[in-house]
C-alpha cells in the first residue's frame, strides 16, 4: 500500500513534511482495511512528529492490528532544508548476534 501524499508537521519548526509512505506486509489471518488505513494516515497531517517516529509508529500499529507474518514500512520524505530522508522499519526485528 502506498500513500504518495503523506503529510505531517516537524515538531521543532512547525513546517510541513511531505512524503511517500509504503506499507508492505504478508497477512497471517487479518488484513488492513484501506479506508481505515487512509483515515489513520491522514491523522498525521497536523501532528508534530519526527519522520523516524512516524515510520516506527506506523509499523507498530500495522503489527498490532494485522498481526502479519512480516511487515515493512518505508517513508521517503521530500527535501526540507536541502536534505531528504528515507526511513525503513521492519518486523520482526532482526536480532544481532554476539561476537
Amino acid at each position: 500500500m502506498d500513500d504518495p501524499e503523506f503529510t505531517s508537521v516537524c515538531p521543532k519548526t512547525g513546517l510541513p513534511d511531505f512524503g511517500d509512505i509504503v506499507i508492505r506486509y504478508v497477512p497471517n489471518r487479518l488484513c488492513l482495511e484501506l479506508k481505515s488505513l487512509k483515515e489513520y494516515l491522514q491523522a498525521y497531517r497536523n501532528l508534530g512528529i519526527f519522520q523516524e517516529n512516524i515510520v516506527n509508529q506506523v509499523l507498530e500499529d500495522v503489527v498490532r492490528w494485522a498481526k502479519p507474518v512480516w511487515a515493512e514500512v518505508k517513508g521517503e520524505f521530500r527535501p526540507r532544508g536541502g536534505i531528504s530522508t528515507v526511513v525503513i522499519a521492519r518486523w520482526p526485528r532482526v536480532k544481532k548476534g554476539r561476537k
